[in-house]
């Protein structure tokens, strides 16, 4: 076989598609281009204006909140319109519009805390619309028994985006300050734009709003015996995670004291079990099942998390508890998100996926600020390694 034969079939089946190959390009620049947001919107907070554990709870708040008040409108308004890849489009240039308007308030000395919560907050509510759209716009370019295949393939670049991001966020805000590090997702979210605007997917059909057009979603959801469990699952999961998450960076920079790039280039590597977890999903799912696949996801995303506030004494060993927590929480994810996201591809009517994903949202993601405003108020009363 030829190098150019060789190369061809090392190339997955779905990326020769041009519509998907495209699709997939613009989600794997802009998931890169999240993660050195996700460190480099706090480090803002934490080393551009001195945030305490209060303050980074509100800001974590400020951007969460959209998902429990907007998801369930926002999936029945995405499924009664027609052209979801415009609106797509719409969001990503939004929000490199907001994400620029923080280095500019920088470098004009007039950046505040006001400001960073409602960048924060116009992200967040943008991201709602942008990720109801997205579950429609997916299905729409591959068939059903190729989800297994596409959701890998995303949430592999997923898993990547969290070994490159960090280390390039943190590398960013070290070179240039953590406000200026956020012109790098400005150019990502602009790119994801670009890619979308050259693919023509064959969109589901809108669905006319009628009697009961906003709530069906959740009444579908609550009428499932596997949704209800899962949403149960997540809902437990997102809520303490986010306890965490929105402790961390402050709890590694200030009490570890960890640098933004050795903090990032931590992260980064340890996400390497993100690959690893996209990678073995789809052998795990044939070996045992989607189901029980599902449950090895969901438990070990969380319990590796428990080593960070164990990490004390010598840096190398705090290094190593921290890489190990990223590690296998990360595998974690992967295998959750996969296998969860393929059976709830699966089991969804094409009628009600925005309204069902919305709704999801609604009852999961909503309670991430809900774990924000814990956080905070917990980091604020007891302290950060007990609230970890």
């Amino acid at each position: 076989m030829t190098a150019s034969g060789r190369l061809s079939a090392a190339v997955p089946d779905l990326l020769r598609k041009r519509s998907f190959r495209r699709y997939w390009t613009g989600q794997s620049i802009s998931l890169a281009g999240d993660q050195i947001s996700q460190i480099g919107l706090p480090l803002v907070g934490v080393l551009a204006l001195h945030a305490d554990a209060a303050q980074m709870g509100w800001l974590a708040t400020a951007q969460l909140m959209p998902a429990l008040l907007l998801s369930l409108p926002a999936g029945a308004w995405a499924d009664s319109r027609a052209h979801r890849r415009r609106v797509m489009i719409a969001t990503d240039l939004a929000r490199a519009l907001l994400i620029a308007s923080v280095p500019l308030a920088y470098a004009l000395d007039a950046l505040t805390f006001t400001q960073l919560y409602a960048v924060a907050s116009g992200i967040g509510a943008l991201t709602v619309l942008f990720d109801v759209c997205n579950t429609i716009l997916f299905v729409s370019l591959i068939p059903t028994e190729r989800y297994i295949e596409g959701n890998s393939l995303v949430n592999g670049s997923r898993a990547m985006s969290f070994v490159a991001g960090p280390s390039a966020g943190g590398l960013l805000v070290q070179l240039f300050t953590a406000p200026l590090a956020l012109l790098a997702d400005t150019v990502t979210y602009l790119a994801s734009a670009y890619c979308l605007a050259r693919i023509t997917p064959a969109e589901p059909s809108a669905v006319p709003p009628a009697k009961g057009h906003f709530t069906a979603g959740l009444r579908w959801i609550l009428h499932s015996r596997v949704m209800r469990a899962t949403f149960a699952a997540s809902a437990t999961i997102q809520f303490f995670n986010f306890i965490f998450h929105t402790l961390f960076v402050l709890y590694a920079t200030t009490e570890l004291g960890l640098s933004a790039g050795v903090l990032g280039s931590v992260l980064g590597i340890g996400a390497i079990g993100g690959l690893i977890g996209a990678s073995l999903t789809g052998r795990l799912v044939r070996r045992l099942g989607i189901g029980p696949a599902v449950v090895v996801g969901f438990t070990a995303f969380p319990v590796p998390l428990l080593l960070v506030p164990l990490a004390d004494g010598p840096d190398p060993l705090v290094l190593s508890l921290l890489f190990l927590a990223e590690f296998g929480s990360c595998a974690g994810a992967m295998i959750v998100d996969i296998s969860l996201g393929s059976l709830q591809t699966a089991l969804i009517p094409h009628a009600l996926r925005a309204r069902v994903n919305g709704a999801y949202r609604t009852l999961t993601h909503g309670m991430r600020p809900l774990g924000a405003l814990a956080g905070g108020a917990l980091g604020t009363a007891i302290g950060l390694r007990p609230t970890l």
